[in-house]
């Protein structure tokens, strides 16, 4: 697991170099476009509604006594929830909408890396692109959530907090890199099998998704960057590990002798 997470981060390393080789930077304009947007729009209404979260918990305090401070730190919690969750929903909506666009990236990107001149997968159209995209996303969301918001509540527990943050960050960090590796694995494996196949490989979508997190925290440049480079690098680590599953069934099959 921790080897596979190393080289989901090294993946990262050469991607500019490998982008501008293949001339890929002009497949990027519209993803960037819908992550500037995403971001905008989720960025602002995370504000509107921080401040309501945080007087909607207030609430459940029934006492007189310590009601400031509960409200203080109910502020801080809505404000967290507000956060973790808006880099849910901002990665999610950017990948699953990315996906006719950055298919075809990951395409060449694997043609170059196995030098092939065509593909000898199944091809796939922009509206099976864009609903594999959704329907992979949406499932990711809804699983994301579900691990999210009980770490979130540890988070705020002395001594293990850290512990709780720390596996919140893990958890956004794997289905980052899942998303980004699906772009390959939709040519290759139909829904079930993709997911399969990321959870035996889960420790390079975790290194993966951890850079695309820290991306995240660069203001502006982070968003603008993000699916670029992440792409890149999920497509170089997924094509080789499919070539070595591949060699492991084709050795599986083979008969003794």
């Amino acid at each position: 697991m921790i080897k596979n997470i190393l080289k989901g981060i090294k993946a990262y390393t050469g991607t500019f170099a490998l982008i501008s080789k293949l001339k890929l930077w002009k497949y990027f304009l519209v993803p960037i476009i819908i992550s500037i947007i995403t971001a905008t729009i989720v960025g602002f209404t995370a504000y509107a509604l921080s401040d309501n979260i945080g007087r909607f918990i207030a609430k459940i305090w029934p006492w007189e006594t310590g009601v400031e401070t509960f409200t203080s730190i109910s502020s801080y919690l809505g404000g967290a929830i507000i956060i973790i969750l808006g880099f849910i929903l901002y990665k999610h909506i950017v990948m699953a909408l990315s996906a006719p666009f950055m298919s075809p990236v990951s395409e060449k990107i694997e043609l170059h890396l196995t030098g092939a001149t065509k593909h000898d997968h199944r091809a796939t159209s922009f509206k099976e692109q864009l609903w594999r995209g959704i329907r992979i996303n949406v499932r990711n969301l809804f699983k994301e959530i579900l691990f999210t918001i009980p770490l979130i509540i540890i988070s705020f527990i002395p001594v293990i907090g850290l512990l709780g943050t720390i596996l919140i960050f893990l958890v956004q960090a794997f289905y980052a890199g899942f998303g980004n590796m699906d772009y390959t694995l939709e040519r290759h494996f139909k829904y079930g099998e993709s997911i399969n196949f990321v959870r035996k490989n889960r420790g390079l979508a975790i290194g993966n998704g951890i850079v695309f997190m820290l991306f995240l925290l660069i203001p502006i440049i982070g968003i603008i960057i993000v699916l670029p480079l992440s792409v890149t690098a999920a497509t170089t680590k997924t094509v080789e590990a499919i070539k070595a599953e591949n060699k492991l069934l084709t050795a599986q099959k083979m008969p003794t002798v």
